[in-house]
């Protein structure tokens, strides 16, 4: 009998069972997160590479990848400094070493000094290093003229990417049509549309003015938001100032603009802002929002919530990998902030090297150092690189036929309209390859279609 039954057992494990997770049972909402930046053209462009290394034939020798503003994959130099920095403080044997200037070896052993048992191989508390959060502060209220920002209101993130989500995870809630609704630029980064459809909120587009050079339009978000609230409960704008993926940068008259309808409307502002340092055009100037919010002066300066956003992956530092940035929270209730804690504390702690890295950026060599030429020609050298390909990018493209480009006013980014000949568009009409519930041009006139192109 005893045998009987463990031939039983041994039937039934080897009966083939369906999975506890399969497509069907999945998170729904992670079903629906789209992040086409590393999407399926991007799996195809390693495929392709990879026949390439095989000696497969192609018309081409290689892959351009132009899907995401990664610069020191497309060939920027890091910083001396920072990585100098970031070495001793990985190393700290290295602090003996005579290839390294002493300003360098100071800013090291006062970071150390600041971890725990003095090594990058220790945790943090979960906000970040309290040093390297004042030397934000700093950082800002230099930026900012003068104007105060509190060590206590920063919290250091694993990337912007991170303290996105986080303050994200704070503003979502509700049901049907109480789900919290979120105001996100259309052309956009495509951050906002996985991470609202991953927190099961409500995307609401609102569209940049491409004929005033993607400015934002007041009339456009009480459009947005009037229509938005028959299905949901808005409760947040965000912005990207300068535009990932349009080039511009919001005036200052602009910004006020966004800041009196956020508060006329009760919406808690997201104000991206990690390409502040990249800003080329004549003209153009980086406003940042709470500047702005705090010169315009009460009610809009001492009840506004705003959390403003800021990373080591962009500007001229591009250190994308190492996954450094940082929150400003502005206005922001306190209990609300010990729950924002809380949930930085899930994480345990951003990474170390992304907060030495963040400290480098907020706190550069002075005039007095030994390193501060050196660091100043780089930093020069990359910002003026950058600015002459963002302007040979509009070039190009303004000479091709049946192809328009704004001027890029910053960031990393060009997001021309193309033009598609009525042939074309005919073609696309009689082979039923229109997109599905999309109205195809009529024959005869042009399809304009813009699209993301990092310079």
């Amino acid at each position: 009998m005893a045998s009987g039954a463990g031939d039983h057992s041994q039937a039934a494990m080897n009966v083939l069972r369906e999975k506890v997770l399969t497509l069907d049972t999945v998170n729904p909402c992670v079903r629906r997160v789209e992040y086409a930046v590393r999407g399926p053209i991007v799996l195809r462009a390693l495929e392709l590479e990879a026949e390439l290394r095989q000696g497969v034939k192609k018309p081409f020798t290689e892959v351009i990848r132009a899907n995401v503003g990664d610069a020191q994959a497309m060939g920027q130099k890091p910083i001396t400094f920072l990585r100098q920095v970031l070495a001793l403080c990985i190393h700290p044997d290295l602090l003996n070493s005579p290839d390294f200037p002493e300003d360098a070896k100071r800013r090291a052993e006062r970071i150390l000094q600041a971890c725990g048992g003095h090594s990058l191989g220790a945790y943090s508390i979960s906000s970040g290093i309290q040093l390297i959060r004042e030397d934000v502060a700093q950082y800002i209220e230099r930026r900012d003229g003068g104007i105060p920002a509190d060590p206590n209101n920063i919290f250091l993130s694993t990337g912007a990417t991170d303290a996105i989500m986080t303050v994200l995870e704070l503003l979502v809630t509700g049901e049907g049509r109480t789900r919290t609704g979120v105001l996100i630029p259309i052309p956009q980064y495509p951050l906002y549309s996985a991470a609202l459809a991953e927190l099961n909120a409500v995307q609401v587009d609102y569209y940049l003015d491409e004929e005033r050079a993607w400015a934002v339009d007041v009339a456009e978000l009480r459009r947005a938001l009037r229509q938005a609230r028959d299905h949901c409960r808005p409760r947040a704008l965000c912005v990207i100032n300068p535009g990932n993926p349009t080039g511009h940068v919001q005036t200052r008259e602009c910004i006020e603009d966004m800041i009196r309808f956020a508060f006329e409307e009760r919406l808690f502002l997201l104000a991206d802002e990690v390409y502040q340092d990249n800003v080329y055009a004549e003209g153009s100037q980086f406003h940042s929002f709470k500047k702005v919010l705090m010169e315009m002066g009460p009610p809009y300066a001492a009840q506004q919530e705003l959390a403003s956003f800021h990373s080591i992956s962009k500007g001229y530092m591009g250190e994308c990998g190492f996954r450094g940035g940082y929150v400003e929270v502005v206005n922001m209730d306190a209990m609300v902030k010990q729950q924002l804690l809380k949930l930085r504390s899930v994480r345990l702690c951003p990474t170390m090297p992304g907060q030495v890295l963040l400290d480098m950026v907020v706190s550069p060599p002075a005039p007095s150092d030994p390193s501060f030429t050196q660091f100043q020609a780089e930093r020069r050298a990359v910002l003026a690189e950058l600015a002459a390909k963002a302007k040979l990018t509009e070039q190009v493209f303004n000479q091709a036929p049946g192809i328009r480009c704004n001027p890029v006013q910053g960031a990393m980014y060009s997001f021309p309209r193309v033009q598609l000949p009525p042939r074309a568009v005919r073609r696309a009409q009689d082979d039923h390859s229109a997109p599905h519930g999309e109205a195809a041009a009529p024959a005869g006139e042009a399809e304009a279609v813009p699209r993301q192109v990092h310079p």
